[in-house]
Formats: structure tokens, C-alpha cells, sequence
């Protein structure tokens, strides 16, 4: 199938689940096996080098996991892909494969709170240079890229104020030193984003929150550049993180309904997202979908839709977001997001708990933030219910 959006509802199901299955289901089954075994010792020879197809060990491929990888490989337009246990899992495997000590990264200070930890902990203690760039200013970033890096890595939209991160000009720049360009495009996923397409060479996101959909199994995946994925995942079939198969097949039913679930967090989110910045008591929205927001052209040119994400911020600060979210029905106030049921929380206990207050500050982060994840309730509902939260503000 051509890589073009109205196929994706058709790739989100088929892909990688064509079969014929052995026993004629017609739902991918779960194999829990841990091992494979074979008769003949040079089949299972050539299936342990690669030369035919087949699996080993679950650690290294799993009849279940493989269809998900081979899913998400077609819709990102990727040439291969890999899977992990979390999000984390496929952020952190993905770094510590290409980055050794001497190498330099280049990244940009609004990440999600995990991957900011290993920028400003991890990798520094590995002698790794690491260079947090201001997210937009995109001159100063390529000034950074200029001076030779081994990797540019990029979250857009980022997480947890949304900015929107300019892929192609990037990446362009990337390449004319030969670093490899990793984008998280966890909040857009493949329906809204694909940055292989924009010049990316590795695309990372946690499946846990919109590709599963319903909060109920963790996952990470990568897709991108073969060679660069094999290396990857080399480095996850020795270190272990692997993606267990019933989350694989969790992970694989959430994917059925993607692309409606995408289109419906869109609206929701925009809808939601014109309430608030129309409200008195809110000081300020940021979601790339509004014309006022600082990026809105760029999210125009590289998004289809602008994602089920936002955020915002209340006059008072933290002490009026202590008094709002108490008063939120239709929401679950808890971590995570792009689940069918609108998530809300600041990231101080979400996304950046992490972080020390200081680390946020630094991160642009305001403690009066709050993140709310649209589910694909009715939308009117989700703005009568903010509305009567901040009347009692």
C-alpha cells in the first residue's frame, strides 16, 4: 500500500496480521511460548542466524510481537522495526546503542521527564557531551548541530507544552554531519506525524499511551532505517528489554481502531483547547492546533491533525490547579495519556516527576501547569465539565 492517509484505517488493521493463522483464527493468537523447537538441527541453525524465517527465543522475536513491529513498520513507512517493554525502554535502548563516551548529542530541553533524566544524568556519567538546546530556536540548534554530533534528537510535539519542534529543517542540518536524527512522536503518532518522511532516520514512541489507546499494557517501539534498527535491536536482545507477548497483542487490538481514535482525540482537543483559551481564568493554552500558538505554521506543514494533547495554565498557579482538579468528573486524574478517558494532571506529577522543581523551571515548565490527555467522550460533556471545575475556582 502507498504510505498515504487514507489507507492508514486499512494498514491499522491488516498489516502484519494477513495470515492464514495455524488453527484458521482470524485474531492473531497470543504465544506464550518462551522457546521454539525444531527437528532438524540446520533449520534450526538457519532460523537462529537469520536465513530463514522462525523463531528461537522470545527474548530475540515472538510470533506475537513480530506482527506488531511489522504493523507499526507500515504505518510510520519505515524499513524495519523493532519492539521493548515500555517507552523507555525503546528511548533509552535506542540512545545508549549509537552514544558512547566522546560522543556528542544534541537534543532540545522539552522532552518528556525519563528522557530529560537521561540527558541530564545518565549520559553525562557515560562522558557522553550532551547539549540541551533552547526547543525554538531552531538557528541556535543548528549553530549546535554544526560543531558534530553523533545524534539529534528531537520530541515534537513535545511533552508537556507542546511545542512544536521544525523536523525537515533539522534534519537537513543533521545530515550534513552525518548524525543520525531520532524524533519521539509519541503524542502524534503515524496518523497526525511521520517524521521518516520529514527526514528522520529513527522514530521512536511509547506504545503504552495512543497506539494501545486503553491504559491497560505498557510497550515502546521503534521503527526507522534498517541497519540502524538491527543495531538497536542487537543491543535490546542482549539487555533484555523485551516486549512481552500479551502486551504485544493488547498493543496490536488498540491499533485496530487507531485511526478513528485519532480523529476523534483531534477534535476533542481543539475543541476543548478554543474553551479554555476563552476563558477568563485561564492565563494561557498551548496547543498547536490554535492559530495563536508560536508554531502553528510549522505544525501545519509536517502534521495532518494536531493531536489529542494539551495543556494550559490558570491565573493563580499552582494553588488554583490544586482547587480545579478535585472538581473534574469526566477525567481521570492520574499519569499517562492517550487513553480513551480524558487523563488530567500538572507534570509535577505526571510527566515531570522526575524532575526537581529547579529541573522543571529550567525545562520551561511552569509548576501551575496542567496536562490534560482528550479521550474520545463527547466533547460537549468534557467542555461543561471544565467549565463547572473552574467556576468553583
Amino acid at each position: 500500500m502507498a504510505n498515504d492517509k487514507k489507507n492508514f484505517g486499512t494498514k491499522a488493521l491488516w498489516s502484519g496480521e494477513e495470515g492464514p493463522f495455524a488453527t484458521n483464527d482470524i485474531t492473531l493468537p497470543i504465544h506464550h511460548s518462551v522457546t521454539f523447537g525444531y527437528e532438524d538441527i540446520d533449520e534450526w541453525f538457519d532460523v537462529a542466524l537469520g536465513k530463514r524465517s522462525g523463531h528461537i527465543y522470545s527474548r530475540n522475536t515472538n510470533p506475537t510481537v513480530r506482527p506488531l513491529e511489522e504493523k507499526m513498520r507500515e504505518l510510520d513507512g519505515a524499513q524495519e522495526a523493532t519492539s521493548f517493554s515500555t517507552g523507555m525502554a525503546a528511548i533509552s535502548n535506542t540512545l545508549f546503542t549509537f552514544l558512547h563516551p566522546g560522543d556528542r548529542v544534541v537534543a532540545i530541553k522539552d522532552t518528556y521527564g525519563g528522557s530529560n533524566k537521561i540527558f541530564i544524568e545518565f549520559l553525562p556519567k557515560m562522558k557522553v557531551d550532551v547539549c540541551l538546546c533552547d526547543t525554538l530556536d531552531f538557528e541556535a540548534i543548528e549553530k549546535e548541530i554544526d560543531k558534530g554530533c553523533k545524534v539529534v534528537y528531537l520530541e515534537t510535539p513535545t511533552n508537556p507544552t507542546l511545542k512544536i519542534v521544525n523536523i525537515p529543517r533539522l534534519a537537513k542540518k543533521a545530515k550534513e554531519v552525518g548524525a543520525i536524527v531520532i524524533v519521539d512522536n509519541t503524542f502524534a503518532t503515524p496518523i497526525n506525524q511521520r517524521p521518516l518522511e520529514l527526514g528522520a532516520d529513527l522514530v521512536v514512541y511509547s506504545a503504552t499511551k495512543f497506539l494501545n489507546g486503553h491504559s491497560d499494557a505498557m510497550g515502546g517501539i521503534l521503527c526507522g532505517n534498517k541497519a540502524l534498527v538491527d543495531e538497536v535491536f542487537h543491543y535490546r536482545e542482549i539487555t533484555g528489554a523485551t516486549l512481552h507477548p500479551h502486551s504485544a497483542y493488547m498493543i496490536l487490538r488498540g491499533l485496530k481502531t487507531l485511526e478513528l481514535r485519532i480523529i476523534r482525540h483531534n477534535e476533542n482537543a481543539m475543541k476543548v483547547a478554543q474553551f479554555l483559551k476563552a476563558h477568563p481564568k485561564v492565563s494561557e493554552v498551548y496547543y498547536p492546533g490554535l492559530e495563536t500558538h508560536i508554531n502553528h505554521d510549522v505544525a501545519k506543514s509536517q502534521m495532518d491533525g494536531f493531536g489529542g494533547m494539551l495543556s494550559f495554565s490558570l491565573n493563580g498557579d499552582f494553588e488554583a490547579v490544586k482547587k480545579l482538579i478535585p472538581h473534574i468528573k469526566y477525567a481521570h486524574k492520574a499519569a499517562s495519556l492517550g487513553s480513551v478517558g480524558t487523563l488530567i494532571g500538572p507534570p509535577r506529577t505526571t510527566s515531570h516527576v522526575e524532575l526537581t522543581a529547579e529541573e522543571r523551571k529550567q525545562a520551561g515548565i511552569p509548576e501551575g501547569l496542567v496536562r490534560y490527555s482528550a479521550g474520545i467522550e463527547n466533547s460537549e460533556d468534557l467542555i461543561a465539565d471544565l467549565k463547572q471545575a473552574l467556576d468553583k475556582i
